[in-house]
């Protein structure tokens, strides 16, 4: 059923919501909606490059990262329709050169982010290395050859991975014997006219009418660093108009298949037979009672969202250049506008602030040590932070609060005055453990700490009153890390990042004898690296 929603008051309605951004003074974004095969709104604010005074407009380009994935998921199942592929072959019978531990890995987990395959981006973040730290491609392989564990058995958990698509990405040019930015060119691109997208691995590639991606710093805007290559994990640049072209092409599946459209937007279950909402390359959600296919993109300086609602036949792509802008948000009230007039359900009502302000403190898993810090707001809103990524709650028809558009999709109910419960993905529930403050680090805690697998090596020394970790990794030497005392055998390690403010959960492992062994550490994509005590360290 379409939505009857007139041209102008969708566009002063879209307007007003991006009026912050627009001016000379200030990167910008820009929205599209669409609606049946039309685009029916795109309206734009803010400087495509604040150093020329371009201002966005039609023909703007941006990375759009992670929204790539259903791309490359695309082209491999391109591959299987015709016979040459078999997604549930091992990943290893077509990349041999990866280690043993990926034996039990197909090419579907890889799509649905079931592997367990560790994240290549948190892999080198562990060595030190920022997103605008100059690594190859062979640096990111390095990393994932390296891994002798995954973070969990195949199929039994959903956690998000680069290294999944990059891999996928990399199956797709074996079976074409080309590189993927000739297949995607040459099956979906060229075929649909989607003439302002194109896969570039290389970020120093000039491509023509490309927006300046920009971070907030200090007040102002800062060019924000990126220098990492990219495959089939979010290596596309596209435009409104474009990704327009291609959520239409969802509804009539004319390219490259209506099977493959088809398998792009199929979920399958957990081993234990829970949903996971993680399709191909695109998460499958029910928003405000109407089922919503959707995928996000984040690169530094660059935010993308890509919502469409199939049963309205309406999709809202939002992309900045502005890293301070939420693409998300901004699609789900453009998103919102449209499911007014149709009388979609409201969502649920948040609780008020004080049925909420006693949920404000810090949680820890007691298996795993990772941590969660919940912050009330003065408005009553509730945020959930994970390895430092902040996500504001939203209340869900149960009663509960959750994050179902973050990346790390859990929903927390209170379980007494000093736990919650958190539900994780694949119906896993733990009660996590308030944490008093007042923990001090360990007195022994200093020494250098060793991890093959990461091929890092971290000292951690005093420094004022505190301590600090410095890595030493493949590619660099990393800048300090300050450590934050969470228990008498937790720590935290705040890492800086180009994208966003990031920790680790670090638990302490002693001996027999409570001399410290080993330092267990647990990232948001990254888990249970284990980092040995040197003798002389």
């Amino acid at each position: 059923m379409q939505i009857d929603l007139t041209r102008r008051a969708l566009d002063n309605a879209i307007d007003r919501l991006i009026e912050p951004w627009r001016g000379n003074g200030s990167p910008g974004v820009t929205i599209g909606v669409v609606q049946g095969d039309a685009l029916i709104a795109h309206r734009h604010a803010g400087q495509a490059s604040l150093e020329l005074g371009v201002p966005i407009g039609p023909e703007t380009c941006f990375r759009i990262a992670s929204v790539s994935k259903q791309f490359t998921c695309a082209a491999a199942l391109l591959f299987a329709e015709r016979g040459a592929l078999d997604i549930d072959a091992p990943v290893r019978s077509l990349l041999p050169d990866l280690p043993e531990s990926y034996d039990p890995v197909t090419v579907a987990h890889l799509m649905h982010n079931t592997s367990g395959i560790r994240d290549m981006l948190e892999i080198l973040r562990h060595g030190g290395a920022d997103l605008g730290t100059p690594v190859t491609s062979a640096d990111l392989l390095d990393g994932i050859r390296r891994q002798r564990m995954l973070n969990f058995e195949p199929g039994t958990r959903y956690l998000y991975s680069n290294s999944n698509f990059l891999l996928l990405g990399l199956i797709v040019e074996r079976l074409a014997g080309a590189p993927l930015a000739v297949v995607l060119e040459r099956e979906i691109f060229a075929p649909l006219g989607m003439t302002a997208t194109r896969h570039t691995p290389n970020v120093h590639v000039p491509i023509p009418h490309l927006a300046t991606g920009y971070a907030v710093q200090d007040g102002g805007f800062v060019r924000a660093a990126h220098a990492f290559p990219i495959g089939g994990e979010g290596g596309l640049v596209s435009s409104v108009v474009d990704l327009a072209i291609w959520a239409a092409n969802a509804r009539t599946a004319r390219v490259p298949s209506p099977s493959v459209i088809a398998a792009l937007e199929r979920a399958t279950p957990f081993r234990n037979g829970t949903p996971n909402h993680y399709a191909r390359g695109l998460r499958l959600r029910t928003y405000r009672g109407v089922p919503t296919i959707s995928h996000g993109g984040l690169w530094p300086g660059y935010r993308t969202e890509f919502l469409r609602a199939p049963r309205q036949e309406a999709a809202v792509i939002v992309i900045a250049n502005h890293a301070g802008i939420d693409p998300n948000s901004l699609a789900h009230r453009v998103l919102d506008m449209l499911l007014d007039r149709h009388g979609a359900v409201a969502a649920p009502k948040l609780p008020r602030k004080d049925q909420v302000a006693g949920l404000a403190g810090r949680y820890m898993d007691p298996a795993t040590g990772a941590t969660l810090d919940i912050d009330v707001g003065e408005d009553g809103t509730v945020t959930f932070t994970t390895n430092g990524l902040p996500a504001t709650a939203e209340a869900t028809e149960d009663g509960r609060l959750g994050v179902p558009r973050s990346g790390v999709p859990i929903t927390v109910r209170p379980a007494g005055p000093d736990a919650v419960e958190v539900d994780q993905d694949a119906g896993v529930i733990g009660l996590w453990q308030r944490v008093a403050p007042g923990a001090v680090l360990p007195d022994d805690l200093p020494g250098t700490y060793l991890s093959d697998e990461m091929a890092a090596r971290w000292t951690i020394t005093r420094e004022g009153d505190g301590m600090i970790v410095r890595s030493h990794g493949p590619v660099v030497r990393g800048p300090g890390w300050p450590v934050e005392a969470i228990t008498a055998q937790d720590v935290r390690v705040h890492i800086p990042a180009t994208i966003a403010r990031s920790w680790l959960d670090v638990r302490v492992e002693r001996g027999a004898d409570g001399a410290i062994r080993a330092l267990n550490v647990h990232g948001g994509r990254v888990k249970a690296v284990r980092y040995a005590r040197l003798a002389n360290g």
